[in-house]
């Protein structure tokens, strides 16, 4: 039997006790004109939709914003301190620093997915503030360590404590937008990371002025100030921060109602936020292809945006400025990021694309990266190529986490998709870390050519994630494939999410 447009079902609001036959039926509902239907629930239950809309853009994206900013600052900031003698002071020698850089991914990777699944067991607002909290007392630490084995275990903790922000946050906004209102929100966030970028070099470029205060190094104060910026902020996040909309606090409860229902008829499917998911249920989302072509397509992105934000400075550095200069000259392709991030996405999310958004930024990264390698005796042309390399690499990250995340149905595919994707998607980090060696200076041949290949490997994988995708939504409107899964037990239907044959997939 296949599943026809406008079949009568109804929403049951504890799926984990509804019974078997009723999980999925009473789920969602099909609709020929979902918009329409979303405004007569709005009138329904008494919500403007608009002014609430504005109320979710207002509540949750600054909180996240400002909660990633400190998260990328405080993770950055150590290529700036480099510059100022961080290095030379604790006597670091070889691949000591490159080493630094690197533990850092070795728990954030690990802890990724672990982080998405408890974050459905300890409110997002407690969880993540506390997160914050530590992270900024290990940088406030890093500031007063006297050797080697002192900045790789700070690193370390950093680390875990960050490996949750990033994916929970995506987790999070997919849970409030629809698909063709995500992206600009998306990249709102995100943008925050070019923001970040510039504000590291702008806040060491003043801090150079405070050398030696207190017997401080300036590498060592901007670790200590920026820690304490970032432990001040942790307060506010506290009582900021959203949670799931399901037990949202400054949402009232038929605007509750509505946002849960509007995203059921708009994706056409049910979240199964009230469903408890087991590690069987995590493990079933790895045997599919739609959580690996995502993370493969983030890999290749991160491998140079990584070296990028890590590197760009002592890149600068080598063209010829001083290590003040170069702080100060390696804020504007960040700023010029941000514009680019954020106008893209407005554009994609006009227009419900993403696909040629997500290409073309990518190639205007791969001419930023070649101007870069192929100008080495023209400082000039290699700054411009940052600009370039920059805008494109933070564009198209959140595309690919963005189209990704709302392509992912349920809660539980939502939270390991997210989670999979940056998770495996920083083990670039770790490559990223030494393939920009001091031997290799000033051109860093080896380190921009893997760059170049790394977003080429990106395209083909953001290319094979849309065939895929493009085949499900054919293939799910065959009978064979309605019947199939229909014949799925009942929760494992609600389980699939996007599966359903009447989730349509984004690209």
């Amino acid at each position: 039997m296949s599943i026809e447009k406008g079949s009568p079902t109804y929403l049951v609001s504890d799926p984990e006790n509804a019974s078997d036959a009723s999980l999925f039926k009473n789920s969602t509902e099909s609709f020929e004109d979902p918009e329409s239907e979303v405004e007569k629930l709005a009138e329904s239950l008494g919500v403007n939709h608009s002014k609430l809309m504005r109320k979710i853009d207002l509540c949750v994206v600054p909180p996240f914003c400002l909660l990633y900013f400190l998260s990328f600052l405080d993770r950055v900031n150590i290529s700036n301190a480099k510059l100022y003698g961080l290095a030379e002071d604790l006597n670091l020698t070889g691949n000591q620093y490159n080493i630094a850089l690197t533990v850092f991914f070795v728990p954030y990777v690990v802890f990724e997915v672990l982080a998405n699944y408890c974050i459905k067991f300890v409110k997002p607002h407690i969880w993540l503030s506390v997160l914050i909290l530590s992270f900024g007392a290990i940088s406030i630490g890093m500031g007063f360590v006297t050797n080697f084995g002192g900045l790789v275990a700070c690193r370390f903790l950093i680390g875990i404590t960050e490996a949750s922000t990033f994916p929970s946050i995506f987790y999070l906004l997919s849970t409030y937008y629809s698909k063709h209102e995500s992206q600009r929100r998306f990249s709102a966030f995100f943008s925050c990371t070019a923001l970040a970028g510039a504000a590291s070099g702008a806040i060491a470029f003043k801090i150079h002025d405070i050398d030696g205060v207190k017997g401080l190094a300036s590498w060592q104060w901007i670790f200590v100030i920026e820690g304490i910026a970032t432990c001040g902020c942790a307060l506010v996040l506290f009582f900021t921060i959203a949670d799931f909309p399901e037990e949202s606090r400054f949402l009232k409860e038929n605007e509750r109602k509505f946002l849960k229902r509007k995203l059921e008829i708009l994706s056409g499917t049910s979240s199964a936020y009230e469903i408890k998911n087991t590690f069987a249920d995590v493990a079933k989302c790895f045997k599919d292809i739609l959580i690996w072509l995502p993370a493969l397509s983030y890999f290749g992105l991160i491998i140079p945006s990584y070296g990028y934000a890590f590197f760009a400075a002592t890149i600068i550095n080598q063209m010829g400025y001083t290590a003040v200069s170069a702080n100060q000259h390696s804020v504007y392709p960040w700023l010029c990021a941000f514009g680019l991030i954020n106008i893209t996405a407005f554009v994609s999310d006009r227009f419900k694309r993403r696909l040629p958004f997500a290409i073309g930024a990518s190639l205007l990264a791969i001419v930023g990266l070649a101007m870069v390698l192929g100008a080495t005796e023209n400082a000039r042309v290699r700054y411009g190529g940052c600009f370039l390399a920059a805008s494109g690499l933070y564009t198209a990250m959140p595309m690919v986490v963005c189209w990704a995340a709302l392509n992912n149905g349920s809660h539980i595919r939502k939270s390991v998709g997210t989670a999979w994707q940056i998770g495996f998607g920083n083990i670039g980090g770790i490559i990223a870390t030494f393939i920009f060696l001091a031997k290799d200076a000033p051109v860093y041949k080896p380190g921009l050519s893997t760059c170049i290949a790394a977003v080429c490997f990106s395209m083909l994988c953001t290319f094979a994630y849309f065939f895929a995708v493009r085949r499900l939504n054919h293939v799910k409107q065959t009978e064979s494939y309605q019947t199939k899964f229909e014949q799925l037990p009942e929760r494992e239907q609600v389980i699939l999410g996007d599966r359903n044959p009447r989730f349509v997939y984004l690209y």
